[in-house]
């Protein structure tokens, strides 16, 4: 994928181009049909539909104090992005400067960049420019006049209810991993690199990957089968996230992942973790003997579920 880092660089597009305009924390349900759209819509034009995101999350520059959690980390984001079929991303940078632009200027800025402006697709209520005072009507009017469509794609709803990024954090934090799947449209996973803990695990028998929180919305505190990919080579284990109570509480929360039948060292390394199924609580052992028999029995319920799993080979 190649990532454009600024407006201007939309130039570099020799095609007619579509963005599909949006934060996009997560690449939930109703963010794939907006970003769907630009795909169909570069397919019909014979152009290149570009993901236009902004980095950091607008929420960190606008109200920083009650900024919400991450679905997906940027560069895990760009994944999820190439994934679904995009070849360019424009990553805009959010900060104060940008927060002040008026629509009717950031508008502009687009159509003077792109070499042929065809298209562009938002969410029906997507907000821009400064006080959010932009809306699909003021891109459709500003479409008539520089001669590009406007898409506004109208709410995904499950089960009744509207799809957010907002309900899925809500779920994560209650424990609901289900319901979080069914609105995100796929099982709820996070990605980073691998640090070097204190290396508790192995000398229990049971070594660990330990994960840093990249502002990413962790799932209800607990121990879980979890599917994951390290190097992109496929693994099943068992995670616990939370404070770690028994060694010592942590000050900050951990991910914790001990991967069944592997045995090697993997600091550095880059893992992807799926959340499939919440096994129990997190809990204080009364001493280290008791905690190496409740991991135990914790890995042997993963694998149980993974033995019964419907996508287990």
């Amino acid at each position: 994928m190649q990532i454009l880092r600024s407006i201007d660089a939309l130039a570099e597009i020799d095609k007619p181009v579509v963005l599909a305009a949006g934060v996009f924390d997560g690449i939930h349900l109703g963010h794939r049909a907006v970003l769907q759209s630009a795909l169909d819509a570069a397919q019909r034009v014979e152009g290149e539909a570009i993901a236009l995101t902004f980095v950091p999350h607008p929420a960190t520059i606008l109200r920083p104090e009650s900024a919400p959690r991450l679905l997906t980390s940027p560069e895990f984001k760009l994944r999820h992005l190439e994934t679904l079929g995009f070849k360019h991303a424009l990553l805009v940078t959010f900060d104060a400067e940008f927060a002040a632009i008026e629509p009717e200027d950031f508008v502009l800025q687009l159509c003077r960049a792109a070499r042929q402006l065809s298209g562009i697709c938002v969410g029906e209520g997507w907000g821009f420019g400064s006080g959010r005072r932009g809306d699909c009507r003021m891109l459709r009017h500003f479409g008539q006049i520089h001669g590009f469509f406007t898409t506004g794609v109208a709410p995904v709803r499950v089960g009744g209810e509207i799809v957010s990024s907002t309900i899925i954090r809500e779920a994560l934090a209650a424990g609901d991993i289900a319901k979080a799947a069914r609105f995100l449209g796929r099982s709820y996973s996070v990605s980073g690199p691998i640090h070097r803990g204190r290396g508790m695990g192995r000398s229990l028998g049971f070594p660990t990957a330990n994960l840093p929180n990249q502002g990413e919305q962790y799932p209800l505190d607990g121990v879980y089968a979890v599917r994951t990919l390290l190097e992109g080579v496929p693994h099943e284990g068992v995670a616990n996230i939370g404070f770690r109570p028994t060694v010592g509480e942590s000050s900050e929360r951990l991910l914790e992942v001990h991967l069944f039948d592997f045995d090697r060292d993997f600091y550095g390394a880059q893992m992807e973790v799926t959340f499939a199924h919440f096994l129990r609580p997190e809990k204080k052992f009364p001493s280290l003997d008791a905690l190496r028999v409740g991991i135990a029995q914790d890995a042997a319920m993963a694998r149980a579920w993974f033995g019964n799993s419907p996508m287990h080979p």
